[in-house]
């Protein structure tokens, strides 16, 4: 699967990145690792937090080659996950756990599964190392969005 299959399928949509967007997207993925660390929250809240900094490094990837995902379409957040291989060269080792913090999401939000502290940290270690890989990712590939 390619980027450009993704767009032929209606999985993602073609898209102008800013500099001053990207640069406020990294700025919340940021905020979002900063809140997933405040021990005062609930597991749940940490989590989330975490993950949303994920998710955002994730779109940040396609926007910066030029997408973004379809929200309107079921599974945009998998679409952008899953398409961190071709956007950011992430391994798949790495991808087999966001998508399955993904479905730890999934399973919190809409079936109140509980979240454990295990899950939290990996959840944080994930959001960091994406966080660093992003940023050196655009960074070198498209520092022109930085600016």
């Amino acid at each position: 699967m390619t980027l450009v299959n993704l767009l032929a399928i209606h999985r993602l949509q073609a898209f102008d990145a800013t500099p001053q967007g990207v640069q406020r997207l990294l700025a919340a993925a940021a905020r979002n690792l900063v809140d997933a660390q405040l021990q005062a929250l609930s597991l749940e809240n940490r989590f989330d937090a975490a993950y949303k900094c994920i998710l955002q490094c994730a779109m940040l990837g396609l926007w910066a080659q030029g997408y973004r995902t379809s929200t309107s379409q079921p599974g945009h957040h998998q679409t952008a996950l899953q398409a961190l291989p071709l956007t950011m060269a992430l391994p798949t080792d790495v991808i087999i756990v966001l998508d399955a913090l993904r479905k730890q999401r999934n399973q919190n939000d809409y079936e109140g599964d509980p979240v454990g502290q295990a899950v939290v940290v990996e959840c944080l270690t994930q959001a960091q190392r994406l966080l660093a890989h992003t940023r050196q990712f655009l960074q070198t590939q498209f520092p022109a969005l930085l600016s």
